[in-house]
């Protein structure tokens, strides 16, 4: 079953009315929902779901299996039990100010992706009724978490995942790859954040579901692009984008997260912390060639001058210093420096580099 938001989703949502074409002369124009009232109905219908199943097992390889609590049951709900945290993502989307429930059956020891990442997770898709809509039964596949990749997955997974960790991995003589440490959890999704008003094969139209899932991996990606008049081109400033992530405000509800505010039918209102653009353009610093304005690219401003006083094969400053890599014996990936700052820092913690300060026009 094909589990990706079509595009079109994004046309229907600034449009009033969509037409259903039932014959030449009998047509039934239907409207969309709003986006406000559907989450209250959603909403209703997730904390029904989590007041009345219960968390009935979970294995020591982190799958869950979660049920009905029966008539005269004396079960501790998905809402009362305490073995698992039951947290809430604060999201906003299409002007809507979600909470989004989310278990936590393990956080996971390695590193959080942001929600322009590609993830490498297993997963299971649920109804509300139980109802399995989509499995890849226990093994991992790739996923881009951006929603403007083509394929990429629905909104609601780029909102949860960053709060989760990967783990650990080792490989057999025979190729076979085991993970451990992992993050895992549960995440339950009001259809403005899953499929809205677009029915997916056993999922109807303005539908909650559910996701198990696991999260084994990840892949740091970098989107920033060019702009030619209408012509826009990826054009990789060489900063993944979690390391252009500036805005840390509202209790940090908004580390890990990235958002294109140019969209204005998904962020018509956005509040400040989803806002990280240096120079105020318009254009999020993870998608600005130029993040501070000043004329000169990012990728200019983090090139090593030909006399740096720095080892390392790579032609460009990375963001922070970074030490060898050990299975890597024969080269020496050792950079003394991280991006300077303007003035020549290189190391101090907190330092504003120089291809996020607005004062910086000197060529080297």
């Amino acid at each position: 079953m094909n589990k990706f938001k079509y595009y079109f989703i994004l046309l229907l949502a600034g449009i009033a009315m969509v037409s259903c074409n039932k014959g030449d002369d009998d047509e039934t124009v239907v409207e969309l929902r709003d986006y406000k009232e559907q989450y209250l109905k959603d909403n209703d219908s997730i904390i029904k779901y989590l007041k009345t199943n219960y968390i009935k097992e979970v294995n020591a390889n982190y799958d869950v299996v979660i049920e009905k609590i029966p008539s005269g049951g004396t079960q501790a709900s998905i809402w009362d039990q305490k073995t698992y945290p039951l947290k809430i993502r604060k999201v906003y989307n299409h002007d809507v100010n979600y909470e989004v429930y989310y278990l936590e059956l393990r956080k996971g020891t390695g590193e959080a992706p942001t929600n322009t990442d590609k993830i490498y997770a297993s997963y299971k898709g649920t109804l509300l009724d139980g109802t399995v809509f989509d499995t890849s039964y226990g093994y991992g596949t790739a996923f881009d978490l951006f929603v403007y990749t083509q394929g990429a997955v629905i909104d609601g997974w780029g909102e949860i995942f960053p709060q989760f960790r990967t783990g650990t991995s080792t490989t057999a003589a025979n190729g076979e790859i085991t993970y451990d440490n992992f993050g895992a959890g549960v995440m339950f999704l009001p259809s403005g954040l899953g499929y809205f008003a677009s029915a997916q094969d056993k999922i109807p139209a303005y539908t909650p579901i559910v996701f198990s899932f696991k999260l084994f991996g990840l892949l740091r990606l970098d989107h920033d692009i060019r702009i030619n008049g209408t012509t826009v081109t990826a054009d990789p400033d060489g900063i993944p984008d979690y390391f252009e992530d500036v805005n840390k405000a509202d209790n940090n509800n908004g580390i890990g997260y990235l958002y294109d505010l140019r969209d204005k039918v998904r962020y018509p209102n956005p509040p400040a912390w989803m806002v990280d653009d240096t120079d105020g353009d318009g254009i999020a610093d993870f998608l600005d060639v130029d993040d501070d304005g000043d004329g000169y690219t990012t990728r200019f401003e983090t090139t090593k001058p030909t006399d740096a006083p720095v080892t390392g094969i790579s032609k460009y400053y990375p963001f922070d210093p970074i030490p060898d890599n050990p299975s890597t014996p024969n080269v020496d990936e050792t950079e003394t420096y991280g991006i300077p700052a303007f003035g020549g820092d290189y190391t101090s913690p907190g330092r504003l580099r120089i291809h996020v300060d607005k004062n910086h026009h000197s060529v080297k």
